[in-house]
């Protein structure tokens, strides 16, 4: 299977930014992790602080792959550019974010993405990342 994390803004500071919330790992970390045990599946990773080359990147490969999982972070909430290219392909996306958005501030609990994903999964951490993945893998199994 064919998967690719896309990542929004800051989320290339975690382990360092407000550990409170998002842990003191880095996604680097993680996503090596990750990959080690997932080492029978093609699992491939991109993060920017840009929104048009998030959406560039969607774009990209939302005819190529299996599955896309999008963490938006703060464009959740404000990019309708990234709800539609999300709307835009068929590769389905699953929408993940490593805190809880409901239990923060009011205007994180609004996603333009939500719409348009196959499912919405939050506040396990980083795992939230490795629930995505099962899901995809779970569905192709089916």
């Amino acid at each position: 299977m064919k998967i690719i994390i896309i990542n929004g803004p800051n989320l290339n500071l975690l382990g360092r930014r407000e550990n409170n919330i998002y842990g003191d790992e880095t996604f680097n970390d993680f996503f090596e992790r990750l990959q080690k045990k997932y080492a029978n599946q093609e699992v491939s990773y991109f993060q920017s602080n840009i929104e048009g080359e998030l959406i560039d990147k969607i774009q990209e490969v939302g005819y190529k792959f299996d599955g896309i999982i999008l963490n938006a972070a703060a464009y959740t909430h404000t990019s309708v550019g990234i709800a539609d290219a999300v709307k835009a392909i068929t590769t389905p996306v699953v929408e993940v974010h490593i805190s809880n958005t409901f239990s923060r501030e009011d205007f994180r609990h609004k996603s333009y993405i939500s719409p348009n994903a196959k499912g919405v999964i939050v506040g396990f951490g980083l795992q939230s990342y490795e629930l995505a993945l099962q899901s995809f893998l779970k569905k192709s199994q089916e």
